[in-house]
């Protein structure tokens, strides 16, 4: 399969980058079969820059690099073209790590998913490649509230792999924030249907400043549902059920502990299948 990567300005237009022993600056662009990567050692890059990949097979497994700070992740797209904003407005990095997208030296990398990343049982909500908005890039978490639209507190944190848990704000204790909304939600939307059999919760445990929940639903696409009665505990509550195909998932209905904090918050949504 074709692959192609670019890094391209806020007015797309493809941005340069030179490595050491070059004599002159290059076009930020990558292509190549099954995998491509794009590589720079003098390359600064600025808010409003995105990484756009273009792959020639819509409906595709693939794993993605863009960032040393990000984890490789299985995603799937839907379409051919993807184009990932590069998170440097400000205040949007404050969930990222200060030294994402820094610096001048970068490494992207996309391959053609292998046939046993795709099957094997995992966590299929993992994504620290996921953004606020709806790109094409699946698993992809939104919900109904976000803490005062702040990047510390957007839904797409429950879903990066972070399990810092014992305080809240900035990374690495990013999460997801109801701001204290009575009929908060969360729903993960994996883009095809799966096959999940269990779910794993970290709930944010910085006491006394947070809360919790005592009981959380799940509602599933297929119109099914199941209560979860969660506990006050800063370790990963496990969760399993009958099978299902889905391919969405809500977390809601969250009853908070009667206790004096208004701030409960999930840390992390792991959700288990093939």
């Amino acid at each position: 399969m074709k692959l192609k990567i670019e890094i391209l300005d806020q007015n797309k237009n493809i941005k340069i980058g030179k490595n050491d022993y070059d004599e002159s600056f290059c076009e930020m662009i990558a292509e190549g079969n099954e995998h491509v990567h794009l590589a720079t050692q003098d390359l600064a890059l600025t808010a409003g820059d995105m990484i756009r990949i273009t792959v020639e097979k819509s409906n595709s497994f693939f794993v993605v690099k863009l960032d040393e700070t990000l984890d490789s992740t299985l995603i799937y797209l839907k379409g051919t073209v993807w184009c990932y904003r590069i998170p440097l407005l400000t205040g949007n990095d404050l969930a990222n790590s200060d030294l994402s997208f820094k610096g001048k030296a970068h490494y992207l990398s996309v391959r053609v998913a292998k046939d046993y990343e795709i099957q094997q049982y995992k966590n299929v909500a993992f994504n620290p490649h996921d953004q606020k908005e709806e790109s094409g890039a699946y698993p992809h978490a939104f919900a109904n509230v976000e803490t005062r639209d702040n990047s510390t507190f957007f839904a797409k944190n429950a879903i990066n792999g972070i399990y810092a848990n014992l305080s809240h704000g900035s990374y690495p204790y990013q999460s997801w924030g109801i701001n204290q909304q009575s009929d908060a939600e969360l729903t993960i939307d994996f883009g095809r249907k799966v096959k999940i059999d269990g779910v794993g919760l970290v709930l944010r445990a910085d006491f006394p400043h947070d809360s919790y929940w005592e009981e959380v639903t799940l509602k599933f696409s297929d119109g099914s549902s199941e209560i979860l009665k969660t506990i006050k505990t800063s370790t990963i509550q496990e969760f399993k059920f009958k099978s299902r195909f889905v391919d969405r998932v809500t977390l809601t209905n969250l009853k908070k502990a009667d206790d004096e904090s208004p701030f409960p918050a999930l840390t992390e949504f792991e959700v288990y299948g093939h």
